[in-house]
């Protein structure tokens, strides 16, 4: 008889899961590019080790200096992917942040985390967080990174996210909140097109945590306790009419506003539009005027 590996047994939006449990992606790796020196912006950028074992790594921005001890404003960026691809080192999200380091004179850090299938959930979590974690260690000024020693405001810091990096952005704010990072202010975070429970897509997310807690679980249904305590005082959320994230994306923004918590939120909708289109043509005039907005919500004081 032939064997029965090559039978499909789910099929979800990323990837598909076989009887023999392997995982085929639906989508190729993507291609990485090295870190360079923009000579039109000014802004430098260089790869750093946070952990080796697991691995976790980072991209650092570093804006054009005018003073060698200039301090600027903090952005943690968590990219998206799903869970199970993309990356801070790939053209996309190189040039997103990057842009945005220029236009909002920030110092931004770029966290690569453990992904699906090699690093189920919660590994992503735990990436960033200790990612997180070691940013808030340079506080003090005596860390393993000089760009933040020298560099980084920690009463000016900024967590942002697009889909699964929203999602990831939202549970860092949450411990934040719970938790604290000392000698830290996180002062806004933005969630762009986030990915939480409600689509089809539960299922799929369930699969990649085997440790989950079910559809109630915390981190793919924000918990009302969670949204209470974020540690931010200022939340913006994009959408987009196209993306079947949307109606997740208002749910958050509606959940928030009744939940008690004491800072400000706003809601973005692009009409017309699909799932994170800002990130594929920086220059399409909706995508200038998505990172205008960010770039204002970060310059606000």
């Amino acid at each position: 008889m032939a064997s029965t590996d090559a039978e499909i047994t789910h099929r979800f939006r990323f990837f598909d899961v076989y009887k023999d449990g392997h995982v085929v992606l639906h989508f190729p790796a993507v291609q990485e590019i090295p870190p360079s020196d923009d000579p039109v912006t000014g802004v430098r950028s260089k790869d750093v080790i946070i952990s080796s074992e697991p691995k976790v790594s980072a991209r650092i921005f570093l804006p054009k200096l005018d003073d060698p001890n200039q301090k600027f404003p903090l952005l943690f960026y968590v990219h998206g992917g799903g869970f199970s691809m993309q990356s801070p080192f790939s053209s996309q999200y190189h040039n997103f942040v990057s842009t945005i380091a220029a236009k909002a004179n920030v110092i931004a850090v770029s966290v690569d985390y453990g992904l699906f299938p090699s690093r189920p959930i919660p590994a992503c979590y735990e990436d960033s967080w200790a990612a997180l974690q070691w940013v808030a260690s340079h506080s003090d000024r005596n860390g393993p990174e000089q760009w933040l020693n020298h560099h980084a405001d920690f009463q000016r810091v900024y967590i942002a996210g697009d889909s699964a990096g929203g999602n990831i952005s939202h549970t860092l704010a949450a411990r934040n909140g719970t938790i604290g990072l000392p000698g830290v202010k996180v002062v806004g975070v933005t969630l762009f097109h986030p990915y939480f429970g409600g689509t089809d897509d539960d299922q799929m997310w369930l699969h990649m945590c085997p440790t989950n807690g079910g559809l109630e679980d915390p981190r793919l249904k924000p918990a009302p306790g969670d949204l209470a305590r974020l540690g931010c005082e200022r939340l913006l959320i994009f959408v987009a009419e196209k993306d079947h994230l949307m109606v997740v994306g208002q749910r958050y923004y509606e959940e928030l506003k009744k939940s008690g918590w004491g800072g400000s939120v706003e809601i973005v909708e692009n009409l017309g539009e699909e799932h994170c289109f800002h990130l594929f043509n920086l220059e399409y005039e909706k995508s200038v005027a998505v990172m205008e907005k960010f770039v204002s919500f970060i310059k606000q004081e």
